[in-house]
């Protein structure tokens, strides 16, 4: 490998940890700043990094800024609402207390089959956090295992593009691939749950101050028992038991007669179902229609017909996601709820959100910085090169891509283009080579990822914190598809 090009991603990540952990410089400026320091040192035309870093950051929000923003403000009015609280109480007597954190591995986990995981983490984002406020503690732990389970269907599960791109690209059967990555999923799901509830505790007390306060709205959780009670103040209160009301649930002075407001949980729930069902919808009479049309590959000239061009319209994220707000704010708030009120939450919502669509643009802006420069495909040709048992070359390869990129699609399209013409040479089945993309793609997903900022600025976790407790958990499960796949190797 170019030794120039290998010093390029060292200093790139370096620059990034000293910055954000030493300088009193945020993550953006870090991660700009890193940005540059790699275009530099990889011997980018000056034209070329700026042009990197604009087009990536770009890229990525015109993807995902949006979708934060109205999910965001989503979440702001299930909270002054009631209704996020509403969803709480119903998952704690559905589930049974000290079992919520399995409920949202698994729901992360279906809902990113057919939903990016960073729209959908941020629409369920608001449940996580009514649920550790019900409960009153745990939100670490809910947080990652939400993100990690969405992580696992979304690496290994058609018809999210990544896997979708391997299969075409590999000639691998994509009803086989469907089937085999739910196994893994899960398989591995047990993994997340195990990692989070080991270290989610050990952050609890690292979240940032602004997220505590959003999450637990004044309830302390210190002495909080899954299961058992929590202290408040001077009295014990039942898990379970309504909490006191949030000052923040000012909704206006009700007309004489009307009674207290309240949301029930079948409503609460639809500002968060009807946007994930459009996008559901979406996904699937699309796929319906590519294959009326024998549209099968991604790069296969496709365009919506019928339904599917509706659907294509109505199911687009930022679409469902402006339905959902509207059915929020309409549906949950009482009529009686002052204008300038409503605006003035919304307003907060904004503002919250602005500083992480500006990090997750910034973080997108360094991965295509690092994939312009070259780094990751010359990271993939010096592992082809090397000998190795046949199922960790394009297991490596992606992983290598990963590390050197942040994108985990990216990573495991490369991986596959890379390992197509070895397949024959090292006795791969399509479908074996084909998980092993998809899985190598998982590992360490850190601060040239997207999705990490998505998930640590929601989770409120900065710094070593955030590697801890992101970063590793995408490891573990990275780690754990390791065995999975070498006992693959032997019936595929």
């Amino acid at each position: 490998m170019d030794v120039q090009l290998l010093l390029a991603l060292v200093l790139g990540i370096a620059t990034i940890v000293v910055l954000v952990l030493r300088t009193r410089l945020d993550a953006f400026v870090a991660l700009l700043i890193a940005a540059l320091v790699t275009g530099f040192v990889a011997g980018s035309p000056v034209g070329e990094k700026i042009s990197s870093i604009t087009t990536g950051f770009g890229n990525t929000l015109a993807s995902i800024g949006i979708v934060i923003g109205l999910g965001v403000a989503i979440g702001k009015v299930l909270e002054v609402s009631g209704a996020a609280d509403s969803l709480a109480r119903a998952f704690v007597r559905a589930l049974g207390k000290g079992r919520e954190h399995w409920a949202m591995a698994g729901t992360g986990a279906v809902v990113s089959i057919p939903v990016f995981c960073d729209s959908g983490y941020v629409i369920m984002n608001p449940l996580a956090r009514s649920i550790a406020r019900r409960i009153k503690g745990r939100y670490v732990t809910l947080a990652l295992a939400l993100g990690c389970g969405m992580t696992l269907t979304h690496h290994l599960v058609p018809p999210t593009p990544g896997p979708l791109g391997v299969a075409g690209i590999l000639g691998a059967d994509l009803g086989g691939l469907i089937l085999a990555g739910l196994v893994f999923s899960l398989l591995l799901l047990p993994i997340v749950i195990l990692y989070a509830t080991w270290m989610g505790p050990k952050l609890e007390s690292e979240i940032s101050e602004p997220v505590r306060a959003a999450v637990y709205a004044g309830v302390p959780t210190t002495g909080s028992v899954p299961g058992g009670s929590a202290r408040i103040g001077t009295v014990d209160t039942p898990l379970g038991e309504p909490l006191a009301e949030d000052p923040a649930h000012q909704l206006g002075t009700p007309p004489p007669g009307a009674g207290p407001h309240r949301v029930g949980a079948a409503l609460a729930s639809l500002p968060l179902l009807v946007p994930l069902a459009l996008i559901v919808l979406n996904t699937v009479t699309t796929a319906v229609d590519r294959n009326a049309q024998g549209a099968l590959g991604p790069d296969d000239e496709y365009v919506p017909s019928g339904i599917a061009s509706v659907m294509a319209f109505i199911g687009n994220p930022v679409v469902a996601l402006v339905i959902g707000i509207v059915l929020a704010v309409y549906l949950l708030l009482p009529r009686w709820t002052p204008r300038n009120q409503v605006h003035s939450w919304l307003a907060d919502a904004a503002a919250s959100a602005g500083l992480i669509i500006l990090i997750t643009g910034a973080g997108g802006a360094l991965g295509q910085v690092l994939r312009s420069s070259g780094v990751g495909d010359a990271l993939a040709e010096a592992v082809a090169g090397i000998s190795l048992p046949s199922v960790l070359v394009p297991f490596l390869v992606a992983s290598l891509v990963r590390v050197a990129q942040g994108s985990g699609t990216v990573a495991m399209i490369t991986a596959a283009s890379v390992t197509a013409p070895l397949v024959d040479t090292l006795g791969l089945s399509p479908l074996l080579a084909a998980l092993a993309c998809c899985a190598g793609s998982m590992v360490f997903s850190y601060f040239n990822d997207s999705y990490f900022w998505v998930v640590t600025r929601f989770t409120g976790l900065e710094g070593t914190a955030a590697l801890r407790g992101w970063s590793g958990i995408t490891t573990a499960v990275w780690a754990a598809s390791l065995p999975l796949l070498l006992v693959a190797s032997l019936f595929l």
